[in-house]
């Protein structure tokens, strides 16, 4: 699941970070893939112990890297959530197989979502229908897509009625089993949408925590690129603008502004539904980590997301 946060107008935050932002940050989350995990020599040098970490099954990355990836991050001391998307997954016998091969690789964590495929391959095409499987018995934790700015996919029409609708049923699914699960999301690049989006679930019912997805720093074009191949809506235009500024067009983005914004309506406002902070590293995963402990981000986990 390709999913990312920023606000504009606001330059770097100061080299000592902020109180909020590191309150904020503490217990985040970070993703990778087989192809980009196997260009780190050791993941104990970036990121914190016990980090949560994503692991990104792309239509046709065979399930032997991925569990591969799985099992190097468990023994390294980290805490694997691999992608489980439903419509690449063939039929329950595949679906079983899968979860079999990740138990034994340490894995007790996994993101379950439709994927970015069009047309299912197989007998599933939502999230929905993989937790109703029961293959998951068992599993510490399970995670949810969430769109803060709705996604054409489900929704073709532009509202977020199916989405809603989804993100309803899946806070349901919490209440009648003793399933953990939190709502990890797709990017955006403003904060205004998003606090209006996470207290809107709020409003509806929807006792799911987010966990918000945020870029990690990157080329501006690396994002406009990723954020329209993976739907972002309206804050997109907050890169767009920035584009046009040629004095700003080359200098990287950084997620500064969006997390300081976030961090301090979180800090105002308690019971937000924001729990933690989930980063896509764009532009590589070793500037993304060095980003993140020079702003806060290196004190460990809460003990809500053990």
């Amino acid at each position: 699941m390709a999913l990312f946060s920023f606000r504009s107008g606001k330059a770097d935050l100061p080299a000592s970070p902020q109180p909020t932002l590191e309150a904020f940050l503490k217990g985040y989350s970070i993703e990778v893939m087989p192809r980009t995990a196997e260009k780190i020599d050791d993941f104990r040098t970036l990121l914190p112990a016990g980090t949560r970490v994503y692991i990104a099954h792309i239509d046709g990355t065979p399930i032997e890297d991925m569990v591969a990836t799985a099992r190097r991050l468990s023994q390294e001391g980290f805490a694997p959530m691999p992608h489980f998307p439903a419509r690449i997954i063939k039929d329950r016998a595949t679906l079983t197989e899968w979860v079999s091969r990740y138990r034994d690789a340490g894995v007790r964590q996994g993101l379950l979502l439709a994927g970015g495929v069009a047309k299912p391959l197989g007998d599933f095409h939502t999230s929905m229908q993989l937790l109703e499987s029961g293959a998951f018995d068992g599993f510490d934790r399970l995670h949810v897509a969430g769109h803060p700015e709705g996604n054409r996919d489900i929704d073709p029409d532009g509202s977020d009625r199916m989405v809603m609708q989804a993100a309803r049923w899946k806070s349901a699914f919490v209440e009648r089993t003793d399933a953990k699960m939190a709502m990890t999301t797709q990017f955006c690049f403003d904060a205004t949408p998003v606090i209006a989006w996470v207290n809107r679930l709020q409003a509806e019912g929807v006792a799911l925590a987010v966990h918000i997805g945020v870029a990690g720093p990157a080329k501006l074009q690396t994002l406009i690129k990723f954020a329209i191949a993976c739907g972002v809506g309206s804050s997109l235009q907050v890169l767009q603008k920035r584009a046009m500024d040629v004095t700003r067009l080359l200098a990287p983005y950084e997620p500064a502004g969006l997390l300081a914004d976030l961090a301090a309506h979180k800090a105002a406002n308690p019971g937000f539904g924001i729990e933690q902070v989930h980063f896509f590293p764009l532009g590589g995963i070793k500037t993304c980590a060095q980003w993140v402990m020079d702003h806060g981000g290196a004190s460990g986990r809460p003990a809500i997301a053990a």
